[in-house]
């Protein structure tokens, strides 16, 4: 790499001269950000007898492949309660005792979004708390 020192920006998953194909496939980065499009498209004779489950398997995480938090992600606005923050905070820091590692924000708030979304009768129940459905005549 030109103009970075040594490590920075490297592919941590990267062979260092090895011809093992899987681990070749592995570290290429993959151009449309999409990991199950790029599996698909690439099959070799000693992958096509896998099933889906363990080609995801074998790819690298999110939290690896990308350059930063900010990878991929749109910034939108976020306005907390005073007591939604507190809970925030408190579950990062579970959670990066729990991992005993450090967590990002900006993925503790996006997995927050999915799980969410994964579980639309509670967020309704919980607008339902803060007046909405409610009518006033």
């Amino acid at each position: 790499m030109t103009g970075m020192k040594r490590g920075a920006g490297e592919d941590p998953f990267a062979d260092d001269g090895g011809d093992d194909a899987t681990t070749d496939q592995a570290a290429e980065p993959e151009a449309s950000g999409s990991s199950e499009s790029a599996a698909s498209e690439e099959s070799s004779p000693a992958s096509e007898g896998r099933d889906s489950s363990s080609q995801r398997s074998m790819q690298i995480p999110y939290k690896f492949r990308r350059d930063g938090v900010q990878d991929g992600r749109n910034r939108v606005p976020l306005f907390l309660q005073p007591e939604t923050k507190t809970a925030e905070r408190d579950t990062l820091r579970d959670l990066e005792d729990h991992f005993d590692d450090d967590v990002s924000l900006t993925d503790l708030r996006e997995a927050l979004v999915m799980v969410g979304l994964d579980h639309l009768d509670e967020v309704e129940a919980k607008l339902e708390e803060w007046g909405y459905g409610m009518t006033f005549e």
